[in-house]
């Protein structure tokens, strides 16, 4: 689209492209942080990675005040192989939180143990074959088979492909209308591209709080792989930055006033509730700081609460002494899908946001309750 690319959304466009065609499934994101590390030090940004293969940036400031840790999740949802049939097909795992509404027909992709991909497709039920009583009922991810043109076992097995082999939709990125973005793993790769690109701007940026640019692992898995960052580097101030659930579609009409194109999104309440009792209750001085910011530059950002959703920001903020934490994010629509959707001006809003916020951390800012 040559208005994108022309136009000051042109490097968090194309950025957030890359990264939605790389698979990365919860525990294989090494393609996905070495695709960043060549990013970072073609900008004369320095890293170091972990053994859980968190990718961290940490640009110094002014070591008097309160430190930042920005953090956004490389991995996306998926699969594992947990049974290969006699025929070839593969019977699956599920890894996060799949909708198995969705799947039937889905094109997706498996890696083998050489890094070679191979594409296949979930099967359906031939239409014909299909029963009166079946057309209405959801079939579960146990059910399924997935079909990658192998004709047998040992097929599939020669070409390094096993039980524990990780599956991903189909990489794909597009845009459509003006300025939006229809792909697989917007969530979380657009917040990848947002913090990247904050990172660039903090560089030049002088009198302004030590961050910690962290692109974590693991968040659709067991929203703990950040941690051991967070544990590590002991942060005053947490930012978590992922998706916004978008209320402007006839399915999600009652869950919000969330609408894409309308701003970057601060959440005032998450709790997950589905046998997980978590979530986050931002920090409020950070919510007015935010809010302040926000009017001070101009930037339209809604707010939100939801029940349902969860963060790796939960487990952030009971690190070490405690962790001052706020949930920022991008409306989507049609999450955990393999074709969400997100508006460009809403990541580069967001971007903006971020960044003039950690400027405004002064010698003022004060996280006291009291």
């Amino acid at each position: 689209n040559k208005i994108i690319m022309n136009s000051k959304y042109k490097s968090l466009a194309e950025l957030t492209s890359e990264l939605c065609l790389i698979p990365g499934l919860s525990g294989y994101e090494d393609e996905v942080r070495k695709f960043i590390q060549k990013k970072l030090s073609s900008n004369n940004l320095n890293f170091t990675s972990d053994t859980f293969g968190n990718l961290i940036c940490s640009i110094e400031g002014k070591p008097d005040l309160p430190s930042v840790m920005l953090f956004a999740h490389m991995d996306q949802l998926g699969f594992v192989i947990r049974k290969i049939e006699n025929n070839g097909l593969i019977r699956i795992e599920r890894v996060g939180g799949v909708p198995e509404k969705s799947l039937l027909s889905q094109s997706v992709v498996v890696k083998n143990s050489s890094g070679k991909y191979f594409t296949g497709v979930i099967g359906n039920k031939s239409h014909h074959a299909t029963l009166t009583e079946e057309k209405y009922k959801i079939s579960t991810y146990r059910e399924l088979a997935v079909d990658f043109g192998f004709e047998s076992i040992e097929e599939v097995k020669k070409n390094e492909i096993n039980v524990g082999s990780p599956i991903t939709y189909k990489p794909s990125i597009e845009i459509i209308g003006s300025n939006k973005l229809v792909g697989t793993s917007l969530d979380d790769r657009a917040g990848c591209a947002i913090i990247f690109e904050v990172a660039k701007e903090l560089l030049s940026i002088k009198d302004k709080p030590t961050v910690h640019i962290i692109f974590s692992v693991q968040e659709e898995f067991n929203l703990r792989g950040v941690l051991p960052v967070a544990q590590k580097i002991q942060p005053d101030i947490a930012i978590q930055v992922d998706i916004s659930l978008s209320g402007d579609t006839p399915q999600m009409y009652d869950v919000n006033d969330i609408k894409l194109g309308e701003g970057p999104c601060i959440s005032l309440y998450s709790f997950h509730g589905r046998g997980t009792l978590n979530g986050v209750i931002p920090h409020p001085k950070l919510v007015k700081h935010i809010e302040n910011i926000a009017k001070k530059e101009d930037i339209k950002i809604q707010r939100i609460a939801s029940s349902g959703i969860l963060t790796d920001a939960s487990y952030v903020q009971t690190v070490g002494k405690g962790v001052a934490t706020i949930d920022l994010g991008f409306p989507i629509r049609y999450s955990h899908s393999s074709n969400e959707v997100c508006d460009l001006e809403d990541l580069f809003n967001l971007k903006s946001l971020i960044v003039s916020s950690i400027k405004g951390i002064d010698e003022n800012f004060n996280l006291s309750r009291d």
